[in-house]
């Protein structure tokens, strides 16, 4: 009696199992736009040049302490249970475009809101700042009041905000730095 496994016919099998996907392989793909037999041609792709490789975008930062803002209900500032909303960012992104000396930047900043026990469903308003900096010199400061609807007390909403226009002359140091966070405004004054 002879062993299946010394049978020249299954040592045989897998040897012809990995031929066959190999040329499946070599065959796989678009013969036609290959050899451009419908006449279609790919578009040229865009090159990067190296002056935009190379080009300055300033890193965006959330200012510590501005991360995070808190409303309450009318009487209730600092007791948990007046809590109307409480807001955080999280993420930011930029792009840059130079051009005739100037840096126009676009600045992005994602975050979420989470509503408190003194919520009611609507349409809230959150103070964003971006700002952008050079030593001690402002070189822009735009605070937006940026709108965002929850309609569900019970869970959290997301939100992005975005700055299209944010736009200084290019240092030449590149020593720029560019914020981005919550901003109330300056403390009101007492009636």
């Amino acid at each position: 009696m002879r062993s299946s496994l010394l049978d020249p016919r299954v040592l045989l099998l897998p040897a012809f199992s990995v031929f066959i996907l190999a040329v499946a392989g070599c065959q796989s793909g678009d013969g036609a736009r290959t050899l451009d037999v419908a006449g279609d041609q790919k578009p040229a792709e865009q090159k990067v040049t190296e002056a935009e490789l190379r080009g300055f975008c300033p890193r965006v930062t959330l200012r510590d302490g501005t991360s995070f803002f808190s409303t309450y209900a009318r009487g209730g500032q600092d007791d948990p249970t007046k809590v109307v909303y409480q807001a955080s960012l999280s993420d930011v992104s930029r792009t840059c475009v130079t051009a005739d000396g100037m840096l126009t930047m676009k600045v992005a900043v994602a975050g979420r809101v989470v509503p408190g026990p003194a919520f009611s469903p609507g349409t809230i308003t959150m103070p964003i700042r971006i700002a952008v900096t050079r030593g001690s010199e402002v070189l822009y400061s735009q605070l937006h009041q940026h709108q965002v609807t929850v309609a569900d007390a019970s869970s959290a909403a997301l939100f992005v905000f975005n700055d299209p226009n944010v736009s200084f002359p290019l240092p030449p140091d590149r020593a720029v730095q560019v914020y981005a966070g919550f901003d109330d405004g300056p403390a009101k004054k007492p009636k």
